[in-house]
């Protein structure tokens, strides 16, 4: 599909149903952000309960502060047909003339919406985890769309045990706006590598011999990491006060936690803290590394974007994309040491690295281009 037609694009995700969560926001709107770089008419809705519709409740707040156009992005109560920003008869109309959908984890189930659009995409920005529930009988939504899109670079691929559903899936890298995560120009606030996510995000899933685990799985496994390195570890961690043995392990080892609330709470704090770090520790869920799933987080490409070099667990995503400079790969505490240093001892190479491979392989218009390339959307007489 040629990139100069301009294709009418519902994208639902969620941005602030749980709100002052800075990252999670972002990875949806990238896919705003970059979509409506390349000239497309972009419409963002997020399903949510009922009650989030309150115009003075804190969701209803944090969507308004993320200044999405007002005609172009709602919340959606869908049991009552109800919304927060446009009606649900203009969301109606829009998706009556859409070219495609874009469906983060098939959240949005209204028919109204998705039976008028040709070209239905199923995002999933949890590979292996989306697929094990699908195939353990979980109704996801996999069905109601026309084509599955996926971060896991490896699904699909013979050495890759993640279930493919019975389904052909379009493998996605995980697209960064460059023109809104610019260079780091100042040194870092933070001497140290740094990251934002949850200790557990919700519950892991046994399919096929291989367990689908959390961050707290993979992170135990590095428990001893800043005692092997010379560089300084601070995590934005959500984790439960309850979990107290691993607060406990993760400070007597050196582990510097920060509050995520604080630090990431809405997208301009997440993007400050992340360029306001030296690099990233990027540790991934024990399911993503397990499944060798090629798993590449929105958030490393956020640090690569901004100058700051990115340290990774290994998920396979080095079959597509290039480590040594910027990049670098890790499986072991000691190699993670290893990575973590050969980054402080050349800065300057690894800062100016990350964001050469960010223009690269993550420019939101480059890896959204290809996307819709792939989806081969037709576009209707009203988007020409």
């Amino acid at each position: 599909m040629p990139v100069s037609e301009r294709l009418k694009i519902l994208l639902s995700g969620m941005v602030a149903g749980d709100p002052h969560q800075g990252g999670a926001s972002w990875a949806v709107l990238q896919y705003v952000a970059g979509l409506t770089a390349l000239g497309h008419d972009v419409f963002l809705v997020e399903p949510v309960a009922e009650e989030k519709l309150d115009p003075a409740g804190e969701t209803a707040r944090y969507f308004r502060s993320l200044s999405l156009p007002e005609d172009r992005a709602a919340l959606l109560a869908v049991d009552a047909q109800q919304t927060l920003g446009p009606s649900f008869a203009e969301l109606r109309r829009f998706a009556e003339e859409a070219d495609l959908l874009l469906n983060v984890s098939g959240m949005l189930r209204e028919e109204q919406l998705l039976d008028p659009i040709a070209v239905r995409a199923f995002l999933d920005l949890d590979p292996g985890f989306n697929q094990a529930w699908a195939a353990s009988g979980e109704d996801i939504g996999i069905g109601l769309h026309t084509h599955c899109v996926t971060v896991g670079q490896a699904l699909g691929r013979l050495d890759c045990p993640i279930p493919t559903c019975e389904r052909e899936w379009i493998a996605t890298l995980p697209p960064v706006a460059l023109d809104r995560w610019p260079v780091a120009r100042q040194a870092p606030e933070r001497e140290a590598f740094t990251s934002v996510g949850h200790w557990r995000s919700y519950g892991s899933i046994e399919h096929g011999g291989i367990r689908y685990g959390q961050r707290a799985h993979s992170l135990r496994g590095l428990i001893e990491l800043p005692r092997a390195s010379d560089a300084r570890f601070q995590l934005a961690l959500g984790i439960h006060p309850d979990e107290s043995r691993d607060l406990a392990a993760l400070g007597a080892n050196g582990w510097a936690l920060l509050d995520p609330a604080v630090v990431a709470s809405d997208p301009d704090a997440y993007a400050d803290f992340v360029r306001g770090s030296m690099a990233e520790l990027s540790v991934a869920k024990s399911g993503y590394v397990a499944s060798r799933s090629g798993w590449f987080s929105d958030r490393s490409a956020c640090y690569l974007a901004s100058g700051r070099p990115v340290v990774a667990q290994e998920t396979g995503f080095s079959a597509f994309l290039p480590t040594g400079e910027g990049l670098l790969a890790f499986t072991t505490t000691a190699n993670t040491a290893t990575a973590a240093d050969a980054v402080m001892s050349d800065r300057k190479r690894h800062d100016a690295a990350a964001r050469a491979l960010a223009e690269e392989y993550l420019d939101a218009r480059t890896v959204l281009s290809h996307l819709l390339e792939r989806l081969a959307v037709p576009a209707t007489q009203a988007a020409l």
